[in-house]
């Protein structure tokens, strides 16, 4: 049965690479999948999902304005037309950057056309406040399913995402700013709020 999975994390909690770990396992087998992500993500070019540790492949970039059922839908019908198969799987980097109305067109693609939605992504912003992406696959995925990873200071579990500006934490700002391990650093609740102290 398809369903629709949302798998969040931490930064580095390994989101990317489990996503293209996915996608290659599939089309190892012959099986056909859509590799999305959001054009909001340039770190490596748009429609690029790449890792931190070096593993990248290109993507369809989401645009804001894109209906993910429509596109989805044209592609399974033409690669039915074709011999190709059905479409096995849509796989979604970033997904915390999707519109609420982006989610329920992958509600769509689960419900009508039977093809399972993965979706990875960070839960919260530097803020503590939910993404909109997030907060919708929280509200709309049949599985959700956390990525662990551990703080970037003490090694306890990392649940949220300090971002860092010449090695000095920022609590204001705008909800995206893209970046990588040079902006933001996964922590503990503790270190969020006393990011470098030392933990009893």
């Amino acid at each position: 049965m398809a369903q629709l999975f949302f798998r969040y994390g931490a930064m580095s909690s390994g989101k990317t690479i489990e996503i293209l770990k996915v996608a290659h396992n599939y089309e190892a087998q012959g099986r056909q999948i859509v590799l999305l992500t959001s054009e909001l993500d340039n770190r490596k070019g748009v429609g690029i999902v790449a890792s931190r540790i070096g593993l990248h492949r290109q993507a369809l970039p989401i645009k804001e304005e894109m209906n993910l059922f429509d596109y989805v839908n044209d592609l399974n019908k033409k690669d039915i037309a074709n011999g190709d198969g059905k479409i096995a799987c849509v796989l979604i980097d970033e997904a915390q950057f999707m519109k609420k109305h982006h989610v329920l067109e992958c509600t769509r693609i689960v419900d009508e056309l039977k093809i399972p939605v993965m979706a990875f992504g960070l839960k919260n912003d530097f803020q503590n406040h939910l993404f909109e992406g997030s907060e919708n696959l929280l509200t709309f995925a049949d599985k959700i399913e956390e990525m662990k990873t551990i703080c970037h200071y003490c090694g306890h579990k990392a649940i949220m995402n300090l971002r860092i500006n010449n090695g000095k934490p920022i609590y204001e700002g705008e909800q995206v700013q893209i970046g990588g391990d040079e902006s933001y650093y996964p922590v503990c609740r503790f270190h969020y709020f006393h990011p470098g102290e030392k933990r009893d």
